[in-house]
């Protein structure tokens, strides 16, 4: 009877492993990172104020600048990059163009002024979550084949698109002021890594930018390539799942004796 308890008791551990290994490990799930592109200040400079999460490779995306720039503009993090929330980057100068004097002649009637649009800019980002902490790193690459939707509170406004692998963010140019939500699904085969859904709120003049991040899923790895074109994981699974078998069907044997 001893021997019997013993095979049920390993076909149970063998069904355990089983369930175990085909559940994908476990994502971080964070906050997406919010970006908005800072103006050049009166001298010209443009800094950018280092947030939670951000690394030097969301920064330069953010400002469509390459690494190299970023790291000749800022010596100091230059090498292992490590960024302290609150730090200043220089991201650019900009020198205004000198202007001619201007001659002012009066006239009969004012020109009616142009209203400013109240417009604003998104731009998602999908990159390959290698280590699952929800960070883009120097050596996470962007992901093709998200799908990205931006819908408006009331349904009125809907908008779609891809992301891809040149490393450039998906954007959306004069979207409308207003409360939205942003979703994107990850390719197949993918797992996220971020909440997958942010809401927004966007300002006239507004220029932001998240980051959404996935990893592969453990269902869609390889097969390692052997002896008879089988993963060595599933040879050992299917191992477990006839000792496993044989076991129970010892013990039932035994039980109808």
């Amino acid at each position: 009877m001893n021997r019997s308890l013993t095979f049920l008791i390993f076909f149970c551990i063998a069904i355990a492993i089983l369930a175990a290994l085909s559940i994908p490990a476990a994502a971080d799930y964070s906050a997406q990172v919010i970006y908005t592109t800072p103006t050049p200040l009166t001298d010209g400079r443009i800094i950018y104020t280092v947030k939670s999460l951000d690394t030097c490779t969301s920064v330069a995306l953010l400002h469509n600048i390459s690494l190299d720039q970023l790291y000749n503009l800022n010596p100091s993090i230059k090498g292992e990059c490590n960024l302290i929330i609150g730090q200043e980057l220089l991201i650019a100068i900009v020198t205004p163009e000198p202007t001619s004097e201007m001659v002012l002649t009066p006239t009969l009637e004012l020109p009616t002024p142009t209203p400013l649009k109240s417009t604003a800019r998104i731009c998602i980002y999908l990159f390959n979550d290698l280590n699952g902490n929800a960070r883009a790193e120097a050596d996470e690459l962007p992901l093709a084949g998200g799908a990205v939707s931006i819908t408006d509170r009331t349904g009125s406004v809907s908008l779609t698109g891809q992301t891809t692998a040149d490393g450039k963010p998906v954007c959306f140019l004069d979207v409308a002021v207003g409360s939205y939500n942003v979703s994107v699904a990850p390719p197949q085969g993918y797992n996220p890594t971020t909440n997958m859904n942010y809401p927004l709120t966007l300002k006239a003049g507004d220029q932001s930018t998240l980051d959404f991040g996935a990893q592969v899923s453990a269902l869609a790895q390889p097969v390692s390539p052997s002896g008879s074109g089988r993963s060595p994981l599933l040879a050992i699974i299917g191992s477990l799942v006839l000792l496993g078998g044989i076991g129970l069907a010892i013990y039932a044997r035994r039980f109808k004796a």
